[in-house]
């Protein structure tokens, strides 16, 4: 069986030469295993007038670590952000995005879009596509959301009791708190695109600290903090309910039917970006991404795309 480097082989990247309009994209990348996927990755978005910040998990081992300093000394515009220990589920994940914006804002002014990937994400599209998407929609944030109160009320746990993240897990002791005042709680996904100006004004604001200080201990705020604070802010009318990310899921049975049907929706898609892929992904689904690496989008209406959602979401509620 193929690897996945093997696999999807690395193109000639015709975004290193992009049209002077077009905007330029700051990746941050957490990682902390799998080099080789991580690599495969990293040269198929990689270009000379692009900026990447990586952060590689202080828990990580010693041998990953050096190996990735190594790869990446090769690359000048990329740049190694502070290690932090990353605890699943605590406010530290929030914390490192944080402060990956603000790297990258103090670093150049020459980036526009601000996207954050897993060493486990891969693009769906060349980085000349995927830019010119973001190009043509300027000013557009992307980011999966709910109302979380209407439509996630089994998740509000997590958000009205009190939790303290500790060096490796969050603390069992917990307690019972007021929601912030006058604020609607969303939930989505950990996965976004936010403008330069969006990332600035998550960093700099200062209602944004009162967020922060609230979310700090909460659980699973990855899922919850940017929605909440840019859905309760003139932001609001920007976001667009959408993370630009496919997702492989773990299938036990069927999984034939699966793939086939998972291939089916990347096809009706604009997504740019797909989660979860290895050197286990099934080999239809990497030779489709192969094939259609340079395919340009296909037209997605995503106003009338979130409204039918809503509908979906109203007859479910």
């Amino acid at each position: 069986m193929q690897t996945l480097a093997s696999q999807i082989q690395p193109l000639t990247r015709k975004s290193d030469s992009p049209p002077s309009s077009q905007i330029r994209i700051a990746y941050f990348i957490m990682i902390h295993h799998k080099p080789d996927v991580f690599k495969a990755m990293f040269e198929k978005i990689y270009t000379r007038d692009q900026f990447y910040l990586i952060h590689i998990d202080r828990k990580a081992k010693e041998e990953f670590t050096e190996e990735i300093q190594q790869y990446l000394i090769h690359f000048p515009n990329v740049y190694i952000l502070e290690s932090m220990n990353i605890v699943a589920g605590g406010f530290s994940i929030i914390q490192a995005e944080l402060n990956a914006m603000e790297y990258l804002l103090n670093v150049t002014a020459e980036w526009d879009y601000f996207i954050n990937l897993s060493g486990e994400d891969y693009p769906l599209k060349s980085q000349n596509i995927i830019r010119q998407f973001l190009t043509a929609n300027n000013g557009r944030n992307y980011l999966f959301y709910y109302d979380q109160k209407f439509y996630r009320p089994d998740t509000l746990k997590r958000i009205q009791n009190h939790f303290t993240e500790l060096s490796h897990k969050i603390s069992s002791l917990i307690y019972r708190r007021t929601f912030m005042e006058g604020v609607t709680p969303y939930i989505g996904g950990k996965w976004f695109i936010f403008t330069r100006e969006t990332c600035s004004f998550l960093t700099n604001n200062k209602r944004v600290m009162d967020f922060e200080d609230y979310y700090l201990h909460t659980l699973l705020p990855a899922e919850s903090f940017f929605q909440t604070v840019l859905m309760n802010t003139v932001f609001k009318d920007i976001v667009v309910n959408d993370d630009k990310r496919a997702s492989i899921e773990k299938i036990i049975f069927n999984k034939n039917s699966y793939h086939t049907s998972f291939i089916e929706s990347l096809k009706n898609s604009n997504q740019l970006f797909i989660r979860k892929i290895d050197n286990d992904t099934n080999q239809s689904i990497l030779q489709y991404i192969d094939e259609t690496y340079l395919l340009p989008l296909p037209y997605v209406d995503e106003v009338d795309r979130e409204i039918k959602r809503d509908d979906r979401n109203d007859k479910w509620s």
